[in-house]
């Protein structure tokens, strides 16, 4: 049910479903499309990770098969993202060690999202993120860097040899830049995230 306003370029989407693990998939395609009619296409990816972590939640902590509603909202540089469910338990963000299975969603939605918080609503509560909309060139900087976070996330073996180990060793090159711009457009200093990442890389190589 989209609304549009085209002299404050406003847009909105209402997307109702159940809270189904095979309805995730549908839901995810089905704001990437609804982005791609707006002419935004290039938030897709960041978009569509952030619904999935919010429809899992749903699925996890309220129920399967529970009604729940996505909404979308495009007003000038920003993309607002809310989940809207029947439970009116508000979520927190709880500290995840490297090897926990859950705990993470939140964690992602505060680095990808500009803003985010929740809300008690009359029928139940509602989790909402904005993500910035910047250039075209900054959002396909973003998005490779997204993708390379979830091939990442997912542990592939990558491969072997020494023609292959070349290629890497570019892709990783190409993946620090990526990901330093990706701090940028997130308000962060690039240089400060160096550091501390060095900062990191030393201390795991000391205790090694």
């Amino acid at each position: 049910m989209p609304e549009i306003d085209d002299g404050a370029r406003q847009y909105r989407c209402v997307l109702p479903f159940e809270a189904l693990p095979d309805q995730v998939r549908l839901l995810r395609r089905a704001a990437a499309t609804q982005l791609g009619l707006w002419g935004v296409p290039t938030a897709g990816d960041e978009t569509q990770l952030v619904v999935t972590e919010l429809a899992t939640n749903v699925i996890k902590h309220v129920g399967e098969g529970t009604p729940a509603t996505l909404i979308l909202e495009w007003k000038r540089e920003r993309l607002r993202v809310e989940m809207h469910d029947k439970s009116q338990a508000l979520p927190a963000v709880r500290t995840a060690d490297c090897d926990a299975e859950c705990g993470r969603g939140l964690h992602m939605l505060t680095a990808m999202a500009v803003d985010w918080g929740t809300v008690v609503t009359a029928l139940g509560k509602a989790v909402w993120c904005e993500i910035e909309l910047g250039s075209e060139t900054a959002c396909l900087r973003v998005e490779r860097a997204l993708e390379a976070l979830k091939s990442y996330r997912e542990r592939e073996a990558p491969p072997r040899g020494r023609r292959s180990q070349a290629v890497l060793e570019e892709a990783a090159v190409e993946l620090i830049a990526d990901l330093l711009h990706w701090t940028s457009t997130r308000g962060l200093d690039p240089d400060d995230v160096l550091d501390r990442a060095q900062m990191h890389y030393e201390a795991e190589a000391e205790a090694a």
